[in-house]
């Protein structure tokens, strides 16, 4: 029993790690210009109000990595797990929440792409520290 609930910590802790290497990733791109030098406007505050829930999520998304698949490759399973938080980004959060187009093009044509280098971001932390934590 106390080796599932070390597991689960686990991947909720990996998810966290990862969404604060997004966060900030995502912050930084803001703050430095880059996202609209791409012609992309997301620019958030680094505030405890934006930066709490999205850790929170990340820990949530963590449980992704309760799936056995790909545990060979950190790189490839990273990315791969990767994919559910941007297809929640891409299908529900920008066109239902922020009430932008699909993939949020609304904000500029190269989101998808940022959104997928972000949330892949996340992925790769992830696994890494999921890896040299156990």
């Amino acid at each position: 029993m106390t080796s599932i609930f070390r597991t689960l910590s686990l991947v909720f802790a990996a998810g966290c790690v990862g969404a604060v290497a997004n966060s900030l990733l995502v912050w930084l791109f803001g703050d430095l210009g880059i996202n609209a030098a791409l012609g992309v406007k997301i620019a958030p505050k680094l505030t405890p109000a934006w930066l709490y829930p999205r850790i929170v999520w990340g820990g949530l998304w963590g449980f992704l990595f309760l799936l056995p698949i790909l545990r060979s490759s950190l790189l490839a399973r990273g990315l791969l797990l990767s994919l559910g938080p941007s297809l929640l980004m891409f299908f529900v959060i920008f066109p239902m929440k922020a009430k932008k187009s699909l993939f949020g093009l609304d904000l500029g044509t190269m989101t998808p792409v940022l959104v997928l280098f972000y949330n892949g971001v996340w992925g790769v932390t992830a696994a890494i520290w999921l890896r040299f934590s156990r």
